[in-house]
């Protein structure tokens, strides 16, 4: 079995596991107690904080541990915001964060603040000069284009003045790398405060630029879960929330878990020892599922920055695909991998990142090799995949998945599925009542047999149509008219 899932978390790295071990028995007293036990326990804590903040780039005394990554984030973004309530109450998120930061925000506009999403391009990058147009004291309008979100126009007036901006250093499904250093210096300009969720990026090194705060999770990078860590550099204002106590300067009140921290920071600096040797040659079998995937498999996409991106991780759909179906047939192959597909069962929406994206949702996958993946277990992933692809295909109503072929047989598509004269040019599919990817599928059924020019419309009431529908339209060069409510109204172009 390979495990491919690296993103969502590691197996314990051998230096944490020795250094938990270590810890249980050295780490177990209160560390805010004078007595021996209590010295001793002090000092693990103390050296752990200084190795993770070596690590991070920051000060000891600015780096503080936290339950869980999720709690960094959420106690950051609270503290921050509440920090500078009279200055601004205006949050700035890039509309690809992750879902703690978004439930975060949501959170923040139910007590009467604002939210401006800054949107991004099909790389999943956001625009430097847009983040530091909605962060300056101008952006209380309608925004960019790219804005989406519920905190535009007169929302955003309302929040006034930036109190607080995040941006992920990394992306956690599709892995562009962001602007950080460009976006904190235009945060620094404006005198606003900027967040960084480094969970996926830190295992490969130091997030560069002039950030305030940033959040990082120890099972990212092989440490124990249950720690988190929460940096807030001097001089930027921070007010913790909640019951506080003495203990983590009262941004993670409760008693310390000194052998999980002891392991998360030993095990921080073992992958940093290793990260520039394993970053070149991670990225090299990466590039080789990018160039692979779309030769193998027809009709799939692969998303996120071809260049600016994780050194681990690649993603890409497949067209025609259930989602969760893929999952499962991978799964069996061998293959332990990941999806933001909205056809999935955890999920009635499509992943808000491939959303924000405009990209395919549709049989996603999202790869991201552990250290140590050898180039064979690549290999081997590229092999099963077509006949995994070609085996979920086969079972979706109208698609036809050939066996043969280098890609493990083409994918055919059944006629029927629409209503109205295919001959006059227009036609009509109404695949309401009907859940990914069969909306796409109809579509796909009835283009074909119309003349250059020629309309289809799509009647469709899964949310992800939304996406897909325009997605599809991207990826086979056909035209997108614009929506309607349930209406996706398509031209064919011809060639396509």
């Amino acid at each position: 079995m390979s495990y491919f899932d690296a993103a969502s978390s590691l197996p314990l790295h051998p230096v944490a596991r020795q250094a938990l071990l270590a810890a249980l028995d050295e780490g177990w007293a209160d560390p805010g107690r004078p007595h021996r036990e209590g010295r001793r326990a002090r000092m693990l804590l103390d050296a752990a904080r200084e190795s993770a903040a070596e690590a991070v780039g920051c000060r000891p005394d600015e780096l503080h541990f936290t339950p869980s990554g999720t709690h960094a984030l959420h106690s950051g973004v609270a503290g921050a915001l509440a920090g500078r309530r009279r200055v601004g109450r205006r949050l700035v998120v890039a509309a690809v964060e992750h879902s703690a930061v978004l439930h975060a925000a949501e959170a923040h506009e139910r007590i009467g603040g604002s939210v401006r999403q800054v949107g991004v391009d099909r790389a999943g990058r956001v625009d430097p000069r847009e983040f530091a147009e909605a962060v300056g004291a101008g952006s209380t309008g309608a925004g960019g284009a790219g804005a989406t979100g519920g905190a535009e126009g007169a929302g955003a007036a309302a929040g006034g003045a930036a109190g607080l901006a995040c941006l992920q250093s990394a992306n956690h499904e599709v892995g562009t790398v962001q602007p950080v250093e460009e976006v904190a210096d235009a945060c620094a300009e404006a005198g606003v405060p900027l967040l960084v969720d480094a969970a996926q990026s830190l295992p490969w090194g130091p997030v560069p630029g002039s950030w305030s705060l940033l959040a990082g999770s120890a099972h990212k990078w092989g440490g124990p879960g249950g720690v988190g860590l929460l940096v807030v550099r001097k001089g930027t204002r921070f007010a913790p929330q909640g019951p506080v106590d003495e203990r983590e300067s009262g941004r993670a009140p409760g008693f310390e878990n000194i052998p999980g921290i002891v392991a998360a920071a030993a095990s921080l600096r073992a992958v940093r020892a290793e990260a520039d040797a394993e970053t070149a040659r991670l990225r090299e079998l990466t590039a080789l599922i990018r160039a692979r995937v779309p030769e193998l498999v027809p009709d799939a996409e692969v998303v996120g920055d071809p260049e600016r991106r994780l050194p681990h991780l690649v993603t890409f759909s497949c067209l025609y695909v259930d989602g969760e179906a893929l999952l499962h047939a991978l799964d069996a192959a061998g293959f332990s991998v990941s999806s933001g597909s909205s056809c999935t069962s955890s999920t009635l929406t499509p992943s808000h990142v491939l959303r924000a994206m405009g990209v395919l949702s549709e049989g996603n996958v999202r790869v991201s090799l552990p250290p140590g993946t050898e180039e064979a277990d690549v290999e081997r992933f590229l092999q099963r995949l077509p006949e995994a692809v070609a085996s979920v295909r086969g079972r979706v109503p109208g698609v036809r998945a050939d066996a043969g072929g280098a890609a493990g047989g083409g994918m055919t598509l059944g006629g029927g599925g629409g209503t109205g004269g295919a001959a006059g040019g227009e036609v009509t599919v109404d695949a309401r009542g009907k859940r990914c990817p069969v909306p796409v599928i109809e579509l796909a059924k009835v283009v074909g047999r119309l003349p250059e020019g020629g309309v289809v419309t799509v009647l469709a009431d899964d949310e992800a149509a939304a996406l897909d529908i325009p997605a599809w339209c991207e990826m086979t060069g056909n035209t997108f008219e614009g929506r309607d409510g349930e209406s996706y109204r398509v031209r064919r172009v011809a060639g396509a």
